[in-house]
């Protein structure tokens, strides 16, 4: 696509904050970069993975509120991460951190567990416990 035909659709979810390099054709028929707010067809389906992925969300929410799943689940949920990333990021093991999303696990955690959990998702200790702040 050539330099001037680039699209501009400014619909994107960074209300044209955010400008991605897309390559193009100048005017000698070299490649070279414009910066683009993006274009309707990968706007939607980006709006569609939000909507997905706040859906996945809010389902977690739910269940961390009925008793169902521990507070990690949520935060784990809220950053887009799963048990293989998270657990190594605590440096534990898959099956442990497994077992730390089960309430009654969690709510045997160690202060030192907590405060490195939180810490992980850029929230306090306090935070984390607070099942009623997710209401």
């Amino acid at each position: 696509m050539k330099k001037k035909e680039v699209p501009q659709d400014d619909a994107n979810m960074m209300q044209g904050k955010f400008r991605e390099p897309v390559y193009s054709l100048d005017e000698d028929g070299n490649y070279t970069t414009v910066k683009s707010v993006g274009w309707d067809p990968k706007n939607a389906v980006m709006q569609q993975a939000w909507d997905h992925i706040n859906e996945k969300v809010e389902e977690t929410k739910q269940k961390v509120i009925n008793g169902q799943l521990s507070p990690i689940a949520y935060y784990m949920e809220k950053n887009i991460m799963d048990v293989t990333l998270l657990s190594k990021y605590m440096g534990l093991w898959k099956w442990t951190v497994k077992k730390h999303l089960k309430p009654k696990h969690f709510n045997k955690l160690s202060e030192n567990l907590i405060a490195q959990y939180a810490d992980i998702f850029n929230i306090t200790p306090v935070q984390l416990k607070d099942i009623n702040a997710l209401k």
